[in-house]
């Protein structure tokens, strides 16, 4: 198998199961493990794919990005504690704004009930996610609903967005690197996750380690934009120091 013929099998590999797996990728294709880190370096190198230990993900881009369906079974456990770590963070505010995706969607389970709060956000899931509860108001953004998130977009979002004044955005991104900043692939999404951040006091950036030293098409914050930024232990310390000499303060649950 020629190499570029292994690139294109591992990122497809890559973007079907959320991840590739050196030594399972070594034993299917024939070739030693090696091979496969080389590999895998050459596409980090291109910026398709995002090296860890063992391994590699895919990185989104404007050609490319996961769906829901994918994300509610990736990296679950870290997800669990990024959100059980951020809604620590709510403070006394009364309105919040959560993100699409699925680690706010946790995060908005999460959210207290016993005390009135103001819940806006673009993604129906997560408004499912809070509705029934009867001290809970919650505010969907309108706009054309992207079926691959299941969240709304477009002018009409940004513009109620506009008239808003938010204590506390909660945020995510499909890539955050400290040169970069926050990125995703759509310009739409973008444009709504800048106008939450814009209207929003506080911000706090939630993403598991995948999520770091990669980035996407559309830029929409710098990390300096955030307070504290929350992820996982697959984060070296090191490298959440070198985030952190950006401005926020970064835990890793």
């Amino acid at each position: 198998m020629r190499a570029e013929e292994r690139h294109q099998r591992l990122l497809a590999l890559a973007r079907r199961h959320g991840r590739v797996e050196v030594a399972v990728a070594a034993a299917e294709f024939g070739v030693v493990r090696e091979t496969i880190r080389r590999d895998l370096r050459e596409l980090e190198r291109r910026g398709l794919v995002r090296r860890t230990h063992g391994g590699a993900y895919p990185v989104e881009s404007a050609g490319f990005e996961t769906n829901l369906a994918q994300r509610v079974t990736q990296h679950v456990e870290n997800k669990r504690r990024i959100a059980a770590e951020a809604v620590k963070l709510l403070g006394s505010a009364e309105t919040v704004f959560v993100d699409e995706g699925y680690t706010p969607q946790l995060l908005a389970a999460l959210l207290p009930t016993d005390r009135p709060l103001t819940v806006v956000t673009a993604s129906l899931s997560t408004a499912a996610a809070v509705v029934e509860s009867a001290n809970t108001t919650v505010l969907l953004l309108g706009g054309r609903v992207r079926a691959r998130t299941l969240a709304t977009v477009g002018s009409w979002a940004c513009a109620m967005l506009s008239g808003f004044v938010i204590d506390l955005a909660y945020l995510g991104s499909n890539g955050i690197s400290r040169e970069y900043g926050l990125t995703t692939p759509d310009p739409v999404v973008a444009d709504v996750k800048a106008k939450a951040l814009e209207v929003s006091r506080r911000r706090i950036f939630m993403g598991h380690h995948g999520k770091f030293g990669a980035s996407s098409f559309c830029r929409f914050a710098e990390v300096s934009d955030f307070e504290v930024i929350i992820t996982d232990t697959g984060l070296s310390s090191a490298e959440a120091h070198r985030y952190a000499l950006l401005g926020p303060q970064v835990i890793r649950a």
